[in-house]
């Protein structure tokens, strides 16, 4: 069955890490709105300590905040749900099965039948190219392969948003670039809403339909771009032509000056 994709709203959220004394208390979050319509690809970016990481922990349901609303439609995020799969860094495969039972593992958690789990896995590897290896030990893939059962293992589960902490961040730069048109592929042919860390300003403008770029703590979504790149891909164009086009240098450039000035002014405070 399909999963609904709904609105995700974020409301007035902050997060504050309590200390020993009320002056050692962090303000890792603070004030932050955002909507994530369903379909979007939203990419945060920022520079370290600016509360990435912390962010995708309350949408993942990890953590709660200090105040504030998150809701995933008309339902708060209250704790960890099947409607949210979380893909790690390290792609937290279990290395004694093999693809195609790591892929339907999650289905399997919730009972449903061999016949029909297989199936539903099968075509999610087939999604992201891992149809001939089924029967393969994780141990035997490469690490842009790994990532792949990974991101079709959640894809299995079938949920309304995809949560990814630097994903590729591990991965060598060609890799990483095969992974990052994987990705935009999958979000094209799902429809779902994904929410996605990079410290890579250009992966964050060549995956994203809505950048957010936040400010060392406390973390706050200082500018928010509306994006196209992602659209030209997958219309046609190949990610070097836009990567190299003046209207993504631009980006680039504009995007870097806010991170550059951002640290530098965090720098102060440290």
């Amino acid at each position: 069955m399909q999963t609904v994709a709904e609105n995700l709203y974020v409301k007035d959220v902050n997060v504050v890490y309590p200390g020993i004394r009320q002056n050692d208390r962090v303000v890792a979050l603070k004030d932050v709105n955002l909507t994530i319509n369903r379909g979007e690809f939203v990419v945060a970016l920022g520079a370290s300590g600016c509360g990435k990481t912390t962010f995708l922990n309350l949408l993942a349901g990890f953590m709660s905040p200090s105040s504030g609303t998150i809701m995933l439609g008309n339902e708060p995020i209250s704790g960890p749900s099947a409607d949210r799969g979380v893909v790690f860094q390290k792609h937290a495969l279990l290395p004694w099965l093999n693809v195609i039972d790591n892929t339907e593992f999650g289905l399997k958690l919730q009972g449903v039948p061999k016949t029909k789990r297989h199936e539903i896995a099968a075509r999610n590897l087939e999604l992201v190219g891992l149809k001939d290896f089924h029967q393969h030990m994780i141990y035997q893939l490469s690490g842009g392969m790994q990532q792949r059962v990974g991101i079709a293992r959640i894809l299995t589960c079938d949920p309304a948003m995809l949560l990814m902490d630097e994903p590729m961040a591990a991965l060598d730069a060609l890799t990483r670039e095969t992974i990052q048109e994987l990705l935009l592929k999958v979000w094209d042919v799902t429809d779902k809403m994904f929410f996605f860390i990079t410290h890579s300003v250009e992966e964050a403008l060549f995956l994203g339909s809505k950048l957010i770029v936040m400010s060392p703590r406390p973390g706050r979504i200082t500018n928010t771009y509306d994006l196209s790149f992602n659209r030209a891909f997958l219309a046609g164009q190949s990610a070097r032509e836009i990567k190299s086009s003046p209207d993504f240098i631009r980006m680039r450039e504009t995007v870097l000056n806010i991170i550059y000035s951002d640290e530098r002014e965090g720098g102060h405070h440290a």
